[in-house]
């Protein structure tokens, strides 16, 4: 039994997942979000590249162009700071922004939004030596480190095959026309950064799918946390157990007053007892008490001492047991049997009413 409320083998109740989210504890991997800003980053120098450098182009040789007319004193400056500040800002807006939505876009499609503080809490563990050591040698810290180490020599050998065929041409770039070496440029690093990315992509699935079982194995729960988190969320069992029992002895007790109104009391002797109301004008009697064994027991104790006639029927009062609901009327099916059984007993308060006279 200790081992079993110790031992953590059940997987976690949506409850304990979502708790974890609300804290801000979810599966993360560094390397996805990595993985959408090097694509977009791709992206953006295959498309924006060429209009970058034309516009930043443009504005230099201007500058150069005009360089004698530039006033240099303080106020000069300030507007020539400005200048440049909002070209570089108007060509590169676009792709910074790119930029952003993709770093996001890497936390998004790993988790929903999550808008916690706890992390942000100050913690003593945070700033203890003890703890910073566990942390640095930890299995995660070692498989970050293996993992580092393993994408730097795939990477390197990958991007060394991949320039080892154009090294003359890389070499020759040195005495190369300036305007001439932009294009080779590009066209390299494109190659360099698509070789990348896909590499960069089987490592991020592959990163996110242990960091997602780990954080899975760490959320698991144990019989126990199983055992606390149905107490509070349902309620304890043996709480809710009496409550229903006081429920039903305060039905049983309203059930009780009720059986003074009944017209008969149909019994299979001991065992069933039901209680039937009907007064003239009703369209059809109402069950106003029912039960079995000690139930019946006490029902047919209070019709004797208010002197309600009792009929034996086995099979009817067995029918209606099962088929009528307390303060509901009949089935219809029943009509012509409780008739019957009412008619008898009128016909007996008329006898018992002459003899009197």
């Amino acid at each position: 039994m200790a081992d079993e409320d110790s031992e953590k083998t059940e997987d976690p109740t949506q409850k304990k997942l979502d708790q974890a989210l609300e804290k801000g504890d979810v599966a993360k991997s560094q390397e996805v979000g990595t993985w959408f800003v090097m694509a977009s980053g791709t992206l953006v120098l295959m498309a924006f590249s060429s209009n970058m450098g034309n516009s930043l182009s443009t504005t230099m040789r201007g500058l150069l162009a005009n360089s004698w007319q530039i006033p240099v004193d303080g106020m000069g400056l300030r507007v020539l700071y400005e200048s440049i500040g909002m070209h570089l800002l108007a060509a590169m807006a676009v792709p910074i922004l790119i930029l952003v939505l993709a770093a996001i876009a890497g936390n998004i499609i790993q988790h929903r939004l999550v808008w916690s503080v706890e992390s942000l809490s100050p913690k003593l563990s945070k700033i203890s030596p003890m703890e910073g050591a566990k942390r640095l040698f930890s299995m995660q810290a070692v498989a970050n480190f293996l993992k580092g180490v393993v994408k730097i020599l795939v990477l390197g050998g990958v991007l060394t095959a991949l320039m080892w065929p154009d090294r003359y041409r890389i070499m020759a770039m040195a005495r190369t026309d300036p305007t001439a070496i932009l294009p080779v440029t590009r066209s390299l690093s494109l190659k360099l950064m698509g070789a990348v990315v896909a590499i960069m992509a089987v490592v991020a699935v592959a990163d996110f799918l242990f960091q997602y079982r780990r954080w899975y194995e760490k959320q698991k729960m144990s019989l126990r946390d199983i055992k606390e988190e149905f107490k509070q969320s349902e309620g304890d069992p043996i709480v809710k157990g009496k409550q229903k029992q006081m429920q039903q002895q305060r039905s049983r007790k309203r059930m009780m007053t009720q059986v003074p109104k009944a017209a008969v009391v149909i019994t299979n002797p001991t065992h069933y007892a039901i209680a039937l109301q009907y007064e003239r004008g009703m369209e059809a009697p109402i069950c106003v008490a029912k039960g079995v064994d000690a139930v019946a027991l006490k029902i047919r104790a209070i019709a004797e001492e208010h002197r309600i006639p009792t009929v034996e029927n086995p099979p009817l009062a067995r029918a209606l047991h099962a088929t009528v609901e307390l303060d509901q009327p009949i089935p219809p099916e029943h009509y012509k049997a409780v008739a019957e059984v009412i008619g008898y007993v009128m016909r007996l308060r008329r006898a018992a009413s002459g003899l009197r006279s």
